[in-house]
């Protein structure tokens, strides 16, 4: 039991950074959920179906993300604020149906017979992004990232292409939830449509947007807590959904810009400046 708790825990965190990539480029995306599907699925396909080794499965099926993230994105990140969110949305949607009726990888009973994930990988997976989003928060492409996110115009402006940013960071996190899409069907042993709806996509940015968007550390937090608290609360049977969302709200009102902010972070330091 503790075992699968540390398993969902740090695969939520893993989908909570993958949305906090492309955010970091002033995109806000529901269609991590698709991507995660996808990743499942590629996974699925090569270990059960051409018997590859399971990580070499989740490298492809990270890579096939990330190639799945170019073109989509392309297309879409031309679009802006409610009609970029409705194009993500959409494209949930259209893996879930296209998940369903394609009898070589199941269709709606789902592919079946993968195995290999251990807490190991999601560990290891952790440390790799979590390095790789604190090198990027302390080099140059943080500042791009910054500019882009801020006003789009004055980084046009001053020679940054806008589109290709945000084309990587997407892609970025698309890959990303691939990953974290092969991991997660393997422990599960088997993978179906019903296990990546739109629900899937709304609680990972909800991860985000709950933790804070402003630091890599505030999706670990949201995560966290969004993996647990069902938990505790579980004693309360069918009041235990609406007590969840009460609260969820609550955090979001009393801190419209998540638990962890900068501020946050930063209160030692500058009490000590204070001194």
């Amino acid at each position: 039991m503790i075992e699968d708790y540390a398993f969902f825990a740090g695969l939520n965190v893993l989908l909570a950074w993958s949305v906090y990539i492309i955010l970091l480029s002033g995109v806000m995306s529901f269609g991590n959920g698709a991507f995660m599907a996808a990743g499942a699925y590629v996974a699925g396909i090569c270990t059960v179906k051409f018997g590859f080794p399971f990580e070499a499965a989740l490298i492809l099926a990270c890579l096939t993300c990330v190639a799945f993230g170019l073109i989509v994105g392309f297309p879409a990140l031309r679009t802006r604020g409610i009609y970029l969110v409705m194009v993500t949305i959409g494209l949930a949607f259209c893996v879930r149906v296209a998940a369903e009726n394609i009898p070589y990888i199941g269709g709606v009973r789902g592919l079946r017979g993968m195995f290999g994930t251990t807490l190991w990988h999601v560990g290891a997976a952790l440390g790799v992004a979590g390095a790789a989003l604190w090198l990027i928060s302390r080099s140059p492409l943080q500042r791009i990232l910054d500019a882009v996110r801020e006003d789009e115009d004055v980084a046009g402006a001053i020679g940054i292409n806008v589109v290709y940013v945000r084309l990587i960071a997407f892609a970025a996190g698309a890959g990303l939830a691939g990953f974290a899409g092969g991991v997660y069907g393997h422990y599960m042993v088997f993978v179906a449509p019903d296990h990546f709806g739109i629900l899937i996509s709304i609680f990972v940015v909800l991860y985000v947007i709950l933790g804070g968007i402003n630091n890599m550390w505030g999706p670990v937090l949201g995560a966290l807590l969004m993996t647990l608290i069902p938990e505790f609360v579980r004693g309360l049977a069918e009041w235990r959904t609406a007590f969840f969302s009460a609260l969820v709200i609550i955090l979001l009102l009393l801190r419209p810009d998540g638990l962890l902010t900068y501020r946050a972070l930063s209160v030692r330091a500058r009490r000590r400046g204070m001194l």
